[in-house]
């Protein structure tokens, strides 16, 4: 039997809240916008995909202008965390070293083409996961592509560990089960496996897989 761990990346895996507001406001201040964005502005839409994310963000402007910004935003951005990483959940590379010796590993996230690489460069990580999904590849829902990726990789069973309902609401639409980083940034109103800790996830998965 085949078993994926499917992991979300922003509250379950790391936060970069910090480092991403501080890319998005150089980008702004070289594009004339006198902002400051903060990193409690960044978390509160961490989790949606990146046109809802503009919606928010860039409220106050014109559709064709929230398109350039969110280019421009993301692109630093990739090359942002890429240089500067953001800050990793205790014991994350120590328990992706004892999940590999029996469960296959991957991510899906609602995040723009290249977010995902950069976290693997900037820590090497590469080695830990077969594959990912983002929503900027494809521009599909995270449910769907959960579906895709466990369709893809032929996983007889898999889990999707993510910090907010939507996670759960994903891990529904895709079939598969789900595990709640209660540590992130959000909760869950259903009663599913939780994790206080990170590194918690490996004795989980020996009682419910």
């Amino acid at each position: 039997m085949k078993k994926g761990l499917i992991f979300d990346m922003d509250g379950t895996l790391w936060d970069s809240s910090e480092n991403v507001a501080a890319s998005w406001t150089e980008v702004l201040q070289r594009s004339g916008c006198d902002r400051i964005l903060s990193k409690q502005d960044i978390m509160n839409v961490m989790g949606l995909t990146m046109d809802k994310i503009a919606e928010i963000i860039f409220s106050d402007l014109p559709q064709d202008k929230r398109t350039e910004l969110l280019e421009k935003c993301c692109k630093y951005e990739n090359e942002y965390l890429r240089q500067n990483g953001g800050m990793l959940y205790p014991e994350l590379e120590n328990t992706f070293v004892a999940l590999k010796e029996k469960y296959h590993l991957y991510i899906v996230s609602n995040c723009q083409t290249g977010y995902i690489e950069a976290f693997l460069d900037h820590f090497g990580f590469w080695k830990y996961f077969e594959d990912t999904q983002c929503y900027g590849n494809n521009l599909k829902s995270k449910g769907e592509n959960i579906k895709l990726l466990a369709d893809r990789n032929k996983l007889d069973k898999a889990y999707y560990i993510g910090d907010i309902q939507g996670d759960y609401d994903a891990a529904a639409e895709a079939g598969v089960g789900f595990i709640h980083a209660a540590y992130g940034f959000g909760t869950i109103r259903e009663n599913v496996p939780e994790l206080q800790e990170f590194w918690q996830l490996p004795g989980l998965m020996e009682t419910i897989l």
